[in-house]
């Protein structure tokens, strides 16, 4: 097989970026921001990330659609805090578990801050990684061992077939009549029959893989070359400048509290 033949489309900008400098840089943001619980720092942290999101390589209407559940779970995450949150300061309501005060209705804010500053960057960086370009990066630049690496690669490029498989069987059982049962046996029927032909077709992958020395203990070869540049370098330290600035910003109006207390 040729180097043309296995190349990877050209991209240019973010997308093109090693995916482990993805990873690292949305973890450096999410781990420094859980140490503390606070607006400041949060954000601070959001809306540095709100001038840099559109150099992310998505358009618009692609980020909306990928970030959907992010904007659901945000409100969601400070509503649940804003009435079962630790209460303190001014008393707002009280009514069975429920009691709203300052201090749940600070700890709401900032939860929900959180939460947005952290998922947004990790989902506008994850939405334009290839699962090939991870798995070789994992492999070549963090050292994972392959066998686990191309093990979940293979899985993951299994996953798009699962819903074809569903539709097959669904049509399949409709066809002999057995889609006349109840709504909730007829979902467990196809739950089992699909778990069954996943175990099968994932046993005869194993086989074919171990037949083709994927699970050798000799080390291996790769099509693809995983590059770490200055790109990637950039890309983290952007990720720690944001942090730096977050956490200084809230150290010095004295909002930075380790573990929110």
């Amino acid at each position: 097989m040729t180097a043309a033949a296995t190349a990877l489309p050209s991209r240019s900008g973010v997308a093109a970026i090693n995916p482990v400098a993805k990873i690292a840089a949305a973890l450096v943001i999410a781990l420094t921001l859980a140490f503390s619980v606070d607006t400041v720092s949060a954000g601070l942290a959001l809306a540095l990330e709100a001038v840099l999101l559109p150099f992310a390589g998505l358009r618009w209407g692609a980020f909306w659609h990928r970030t959907a559940p992010v904007w659901f779970a945000a409100p969601l995450a400070g509503i649940a805090v804003l009435l079962y949150g630790r209460p303190s300061g001014r008393l707002y309501l009280d009514w069975w578990f429920v009691e709203v005060t300052d201090g749940s209705l600070h700890l709401a804010i900032a939860t929900m801050l959180r939460v947005l500053a952290i998922a947004l960057p990790a989902v506008a960086l994850f939405a334009t990684v290839d699962a090939t370009e991870l798995a070789d990066g994992l492999a070549q630049i963090v050292r994972l061992p392959s066998r686990f690496v191309l093990g979940a690669l293979a899985a993951f490029r299994l996953l798009g077939l699962m819903r074809e498989d569903w539709r097959a069987l669904a049509m399949a059982r409709r066809a002999r009549g057995a889609a006349d049962r109840g709504r909730l046996q007829r979902f467990g029927g196809l739950v089992f029959a699909l778990f069954v032909l996943s175990i099968r077709r994932g046993s005869a992958l194993a086989t074919a893989m171990e037949a083709r020395g994927f699970g050798g203990s000799t080390p291996r070869s790769w099509a693809r070359r995983s590059r770490f540049g200055m790109r990637e370098v950039l890309l983290i330290l952007v990720a720690a400048l944001i942090a730096a600035a977050a956490v200084t910003t809230a150290v010095v109006t004295g909002q930075w509290v380790i573990g929110g207390r």
